[in-house]
């Protein structure tokens, strides 16, 4: 799995892992901190909250455009420096009035704009680590890597945002609304650790960072591809076709931190017990992560002593696991935000499971396309809606209570936790197949004096797909819960028989 991949892989996967950590720390409680410090209602918290992520994946095509001209390193570097501005705003309690609105309006548009800059040209200079001829048959390989140190990072921050929220208040005295902002500012520390890791390992990936005619020369020592207008204009177009389907993916898939979220808020158990309890302490997580890799280890390592030290791994986290569930006293506190945890941890924990199945594939001749991938991903997306249209059944519709005179979400059933553990678990099945594999696409397909501009349209059309996330506060609320779900069951379906049938013309430019 992580044999024969190019060094400067492992260093730009970290250093944007630690960028993706207090990303996703602050996108874990944001939602609920938009509805309790300024009191807004679904909707209007859905709509900041979907724009927001609509402008974090709008601004890569500038930024893409910036870095086809002046060079990735530079945008990257700048794009990092804009966000650290950003959080640093963000993290300052101003109270719940229009002027502290408008600050942390401000300060949204400045993460998004960093954002921008830095995530996709980030991902194309991954990409361009594979222009050598001796790791192009890497590729997807490299980015399910890649793709798996993103999600190590967004692993542990739901539990970081809730821990640092408790301790601001328990601790130091702050008020539930300002004990917010420490969460926030987690991001601040986390771009400081991405910055050093980029730059202590720079030589393994500056052949990459563009900006000169020198730099382009020495670009993996590969010659850059000539394509006619046609085949331009074929590839292009190909790739237009995947961005207009994975709207759809994107606009399901990121209702974790907008309905699903109100969803654990206001309808699901706010307690655990036994074997469920497990699930919601994030070592308890690690252990398993840890016990899947040492048991590919185990049957992959060649030598006696790799074997011994992978058995060995397996029952120190075996053991570790056994002694969590011997000291579970009584019930465990869970927290709306910590479902946030599991769609990371199923992706560090399966991609070398699905690594190993498409390899597999890939020794019979039977891997499937990348365009195909991305369609079986939007059918598996329907199912976990499907799942939870058929458990809302019978459920009541959201209800609010005042509380100091303000409309606050009543809590108001007790759906077991398994529900959303098991539809995360479906949707990063979907995600798998779709989003590594829709990135590695885009960096193979895409014509190489567009690539910058191309990658940005890859988060274009996640942009897109953020902004009607929107349409999930706009229905909780307004629709039975079996509906609001149906919707995106059915967005979803459609966007996967669009692309089977657009499937030839796709699999021709790979």
């Amino acid at each position: 799995m992580f044999e024969g991949q190019p060094k400067g892989l492992y260093a730009l996967a970290l250093a944007n892992t630690g960028e993706r950590f207090g990303y996703y720390t602050m996108l874990a409680v944001f939602a609920l901190f938009l509805r309790a410090n300024y009191g807004l209602s679904p909707a209007m918290a859905g709509t900041i909250y979907s724009s927001f992520l609509m402008f974090v994946y709008f601004f890569p095509l500038f930024g893409g455009m910036l870095a086809d001209k002046f060079g990735f390193g530079k945008m990257v570097t700048t794009g990092i420096l804009i966000m650290f501005a950003g959080y640093l705003l963000l993290s300052v309690p101003l109270g719940g009035d229009t002027l502290a609105l408008v600050v942390m309006l401000g300060a949204l548009l400045l993460i998004g704009f960093g954002t921008g800059l830095f995530k996709g040209n980030l991902q194309v200079m991954v990409g361009d680590l594979y222009n050598d001829p001796k790791y192009a048959d890497k590729r997807d390989a490299g980015f399910s890597i890649f793709y798996m140190a993103i999600n190590i990072g967004a692993l542990f921050a739901p539990t970081a945002a809730i821990k640092i929220k408790e301790y601001a208040e328990q601790v130091l005295g702050y008020s539930s609304n300002d004990a917010y902002h420490f969460s926030f500012a987690v991001a601040c520390a986390s771009l400081v650790l991405s910055i050093m890791i980029y730059y202590v390992f720079r030589s393994t990936f500056r052949h990459t960072e563009g900006g000169s005619k020198k730099a382009g020369a020495a670009n993996s020592g590969a010659a850059v591809e000539e394509l006619s207008k046609e085949e331009t204009k074929q590839r292009i177009v190909a790739l237009c076709l995947v961005f207009a389907v994975v709207i759809f993916f994107w606009m399901a898939f990121h209702q974790n931190g907008l309905s699903l979220t109100y969803f654990a808020d206001e309808f699901t158990a706010q307690s655990a017990e036994g074997l469920e309890a497990m699930c919601f302490d994030v070592w308890n997580l690690v252990a398993v992560i840890f016990i899947v890799y040492a048991l590919f280890s185990l049957f992959q390592s060649k030598t006696g002593k790799a074997k011994a030290i992978s058995a060995l791994v397996i029952c120190m986290a075996v053991a570790f696991l056994f002694l969590q569930y011997d000291h579970i006293t009584g019930a465990v506190k869970v927290s709306a935000p910590i479902f946030q945890q599991f769609n990371p941890f199923y992706v560090v924990a399966l991609t070398p499971v699905s690594m190993a199945i498409f390899g597999s594939l890939a020794a019979k001749g039977k891997e499937p396309s990348a365009p195909r991938k991305i369609a079986y991903g939007m059918i598996v997306a329907a199912v976990a809606y499907a799942l939870m249209a058929f458990a809302s059944f019978g459920l009541p519709m959201p209800q609010t209570e005042l509380v100091d005179g303000e409309p606050v979400a009543k809590h108001v059933a007790d759906v077991t936790p398994n529900l959303l553990i098991t539809v995360y678990l479906v949707l990063t099945f979907g995600e798998l197949l779709l989003s590594p594999m829709g990135i590695s696409f885009v960096s193979k397909v895409a014509p190489p004096k567009y690539k910058g501009m191309m990658m940005g349209g890859w988060f274009v059309a996640t942009a897109i797909g953020n902004q009607l996330v929107v349409v999930g506060g706009l229905l909780w609320g307004a629709v039975p819960l079996w509906v609001c779900w149906s919707v995106f069951l059915a967005v979803c379906l459609v966007a996967a028989v669009f692309m089977f049938a657009m499937m030839k013309r796709l699999e021709k430019v790979c």
